[in-house]
């Protein structure tokens, strides 16, 4: 979730009954909300070094009691600072340090909790556990969650009841938000088979194809040695949430040998016309390749592929040779390729979720490029 997210959801809390505990509430939990996202820090050394600890351990375990204890530490000393400037004489009293650890604690685990239902994702068990996992209710910003959080902090007197009314007024509001995409989000799964119709080929194994609460990722690539040639087999399917509606859903079916992709809008009155039940919406599908062969495990050895194919949940590899033998792998995350309203959008320029690695004749890594 984005920051602005995370912050007005923070000054929410302040004015439910946590904001009881004493002066330095809303400042520990605006703090805390935010701190995980530390971790941007890591691009001082550049863009891999980013994605490797990107919503790693500030992200888990280790990063809750951590931060917790310095987003209070940093509170309390600014408060320190600023009373040796004259404390305001109607000021409240203070929350103790123990308090402010507390809520500390508590914006870094809702900052997580809020990350987890995106479908970016986010690695709650490291680093203990280095995969990355996602409920894929949410995108990365959410506009309806954005206006409730500020309809509520401007609507109203401003008095200490009024600020407890409109914040349980926003968590119902959430509540419902949460709710809502989440019963969409089943549809739209339960939807994916009409979508695809007859190209949707068996799973891969029995247990791969269905989709769980909770998707965790990378994935290993399928062992395929059993099928016949030329068949392929279905390892997952993911709907992934649009920007602009609740109600409108991208459909991910991964491959052992390529992705096929569906929009879906779970409004769309064919989908309760009896007639239309053999309409062949899969003729719409966008097709993208994911052909591994021995140059292209080749260049997974490089280290921005290994760190970038730890991150992405669905690396489409693409291959090309020049005149000199020379094979260029490039490798996109198929969550950030085409549009973000609909697919007949065009395909944007590469993005700073591509890695390409050249590959000589010889076997050698020639080069490894992240984004552009």
């Amino acid at each position: 979730m984005d920051n602005v997210t995370h912050s007005l959801f923070a000054v929410t809390l302040a004015r439910t009954a946590l904001g009881r505990a004493g002066r330095g509430t809303l400042a520990a939990l605006v703090v805390a909300s935010n701190i995980p996202d530390i971790d941007i820090v890591a691009t001082a050394r550049g863009g891999v070094n980013y994605l490797r600890w990107h919503r790693g351990p500030t992200h888990g375990p280790l990063g809750i009691v951590s931060l917790g204890f310095a987003a209070a530490a940093v509170v309390w000393l600014a408060y320190r600072i600023v009373d040796r400037r004259g404390r305001p004489p109607d000021a409240p009293p203070d929350a103790p340090f123990h308090m402010l650890v507390v809520l500390g604690m508590i914006g870094v685990v809702l900052h997580i909790l809020m990350d987890l239902p995106t479908s970016y994702g986010t690695r709650v068990l490291s680093p203990f556990d280095w995969h990355w996992f996602a409920v894929d209710w949410m995108p990365i910003v959410d506009v309806y969650l954005l206006m409730v959080l500020v309809a509520m902090l401007g609507f109203g007197r401003p008095s200490a009841e009024m600020h407890r009314r409109k914040a349980a007024i926003a968590l119902v509001f959430m509540a419902a938000n949460y709710g809502v995409r989440g019963v969409a989000h089943h549809e739209a799964l339960v939807l994916a088979p009409r979508l695809f119709g007859p190209t949707l080929p068996r799973p891969c194994e029995p247990q791969e194809a269905a989709g769980g609460l909770i998707d965790r990722w990378p994935r290993p690539q399928p062992d395929t040695a059993g099928l016949e040639p030329g068949r392929r087999c279905l390892m997952e399917i993911a709907a992934m949430p649009s920007y602009t509606s609740p109600f409108r859903w991208r459909i991910v079916a991964r491959m052992s040998n390529a992705y096929e992709i569906h929009d879906v809008d779970l409004l769309d009155a064919r989908f309760r016309d009896p007639d239309t039940r053999n309409d062949a919406f899969w003729r719409t599908s966008l097709r993208y390749p994911n052909q591994w062969t021995p140059v292209v495990d080749k260049a997974a050895e490089a280290v921005t592929a290994q760190v970038f194919l730890g991150f992405s949940r669905f690396p489409a590899a693409r291959i090309a040779t020049d005149a000199q033998g020379t094979a260029s792998v490039r490798w996109n995350d198929i969550r950030f390729v085409g549009g973000v309203l609909a697919l007949d959008q065009p395909v944007r320029a590469p993005g700073p979720f591509e890695v390409t690695i050249r590959v000589g004749p010889d076997g050698r890594i020639v080069s490894e490029r992240l984004g552009r």
